[in-house]
C-alpha cells in the first residue's frame, strides 16, 4: 500500500506434445531459454494457462533488523507454497516487490532478486511492474540518531575514501527493471517505451494457443505502472494514449479478450466500494477490512477501459487486507492478495490465481491461501 508501518516490524495441435497455451513475447526481442520455441513462445504444462499473482512482496523491509529478514523468509514460503499447489504456467509481480524505503543499500535488486528466487527455481516464467514502494527513497528511521546510534551495517568498508558506501542513492525503477531482464532469462517484463518514463513497466504480453493458428491469440495481457515512490501515485495521459494506440494496433476490432495489470487501485475501486457497502452485488472476498486507497487522479485510463468490451478484469495490489472482485461496467474490478509478510497488518497471506481457457473462452479466479485452502471462486468472463 501507500505506506508501510511506523514499525516495519499437443497431439492435436501444431505442437508435437499435449499442450494447449503459449504466452508469446511478440514485441520483444526473446531472450532465448530451454523451453522455449523458436518462435518465442512458452509452452504450458496443462490443459490451460493458470497465472498467480504476488502481490506487495515487500521484500527489504527493517533489513537492518533480524525481524525484517524473518519477513521474507516466511514470503520466500507462501509463495513456495502456492507455486507447488498450483503448478502455474507464469507469476506476475504485482508491485511492491521491495520497500525500498527501508533498504540501507544502493543495489536493491539484491532484495528484487531474493523475491523472485521461488519462481526462478521452479522455472516458471514470470513478468513485474513497479508499485509505490519499489524505488522509494531511503526513509532515515528517528531512532538511528538516539545515543545507540545509525546501526554498522550500513558502512561496512571503514575506508571509503568518499563515503560510496553509505550514499543511500537507492535504485531507480530502470535499474531495477534492467537488473532483473539482465540477469533473467525467464523474465518476460519490459521497460516499455521510452517516451512513458518516468513511468516504466508499460507493455502487452500475448497469450496464444496451439489449437488453432498459433499467431491467433487467445488473450492480451497488459501491464501498467501506477506510480508512486519516485513520482505521483498516478496512471498519466500520455501511459492511457499509449495503452488506446497498443490496443487499436494489437486487437482493433476488440475481438480477443483483454485483462489489466497495475499495482495502486483506480478511484473506480473506491466508487464500487461505496456502492457494495449499500447494497448486495455479485463481489466476493473482502471488502471491508480497508478503505481503497486510490491513485491521486484519474486520467483517462478508465474512460478507455469502460468502452473497450474486450476488457474483462483489471488486477491491482497495494490495499494489504482487501482481496475482491466487483463487477463494473461490463468488466471486473478485482484485488489480488496479500503475499509477502513485509509491509503493514497481520491478514492471512496468499496469491490471487486467474485460470484461462479456450473453445470455449473462459477465465476464472480464486485466493490460494499460505495455509492451503481456497476461497472466492469467481467466474470473470463466462
Amino acid at each position: 500500500m501507500a505506506k508501510s508501518p511506523n514499525r516495519s516490524p499437443a497431439s492435436n495441435g501444431w505442437c508435437t506434445i499435449t499442450v494447449l497455451f503459449l504466452i508469446c513475447q511478440k514485441f520483444v526481442t526473446v531472450r532465448p531459454e530451454d523451453g522455449l520455441a523458436d518462435d518465442g513462445c512458452l509452452r504450458s504444462k496443462g490443459s490451460s494457462f493458470k497465472v498467480a499473482l504476488f502481490a506487495d512482496l515487500h521484500f527489504g523491509e527493517d533489513a537492518w533488523t533480524d525481524w525484517g529478514p524473518h519477513q521474507d523468509f516466511n514470503s520466500v514460503k507462501v509463495m513456495s507454497t502456492v507455486l507447488d499447489l498450483e503448478s502455474p504456467d507464469f507469476v506476475v509481480y504485482l508491485g511492491d516487490v521491495i520497500t525500498a524505503n527501508n533498504l540501507p543499500v544502493h543495489n536493491a535488486s539484491l532484495y528484487w532478486d531474493q523475491a523472485i528466487s521461488p519462481t526462478r527455481a521452479r522455472n516458471i516464467p514470470w513478468a513485474s511492474l513497479f508499485g509505490n514502494h519499489d524505488d522509494a527513497p531511503f526513509e532515515w528511521p528517528i531512532d538511528w540518531f538516539s545515543s545507540s546510534g545509525i546501526p554498522q551495517i550500513l558502512c561496512p568498508s571503514a575506508n571509503a575514501s568518499r563515503g560510496d558506501k553509505c550514499s543511500f542513492k537507492g535504485t531507480t525503477r530502470l535499474e531495477l527493471m534492467n537488473n532483473e531482464i539482465r540477469r533473467n532469462l525467464m523474465s518476460y517484463s519490459q521497460f516499455g517505451p521510452q517516451n512513458l518514463w518516468p513511468s516504466v513497466s508499460n507493455y502487452v504480453l500475448t497469450i496464444v494457443s496451439p489449437k488453432r493458428d498459433h499467431k491467433s491469440p487467445v488473450m492480451f495481457m497488459y501491464f501498467l505502472d501506477s506510480g508512486g515512490g519516485s513520482y505521483p501515485e498516478v496512471i498519466s495521459t500520455i501511459q492511457s494514449e499509449w495503452f488506446h494506440n497498443k490496443s487499436q494496433e494489437v486487437n482493433p476490432d476488440s475481438s480477443i479478450p483483454e485483462i489489466v495489470f497495475w499495482h495502486i487501485p483506480s478511484k473506480a475501486y473506491k466508487k464500487v466500494a461505496k456502492k457494495v457497502a449499500s447494497k448486495r452485488t455479485q463481489c466476493v472476498g473482502s471488502m471491508f477490512e480497508e478503505p481503497v486507497a486510490a491513485q491521486d487522479a484519474e486520467m483517462g485510463m478508465m474512460k478507455l477501459l469502460k468502452k473497450r468490451p474486450s476488457v474483462k478484469a483489471i488486477f491491482v495490489g497495494h490495499n494489504h487486507g482487501l482481496d475482491w472482485c466487483c463487477p463494473y461496467e461490463k468488466m471486473w474490478l478485482c484485488y489480488a492478495r496479500h503475499t509477502g509478510y513485509g509491509g503493514y497488518g497481520t491478514w492471512a497471506r496468499g496469491a490471487r490465481i486467474l485460470e484461462i481457457t479456450d473453445e470455449p473462452f473462459s477465465l476464472k479466479s480464486w485466493i490460494r491461501m499460505e495455509n492451503g485452502t481456497l476461497h472466492s471462486e469467481v467466474v470473470l468472463s463466462p
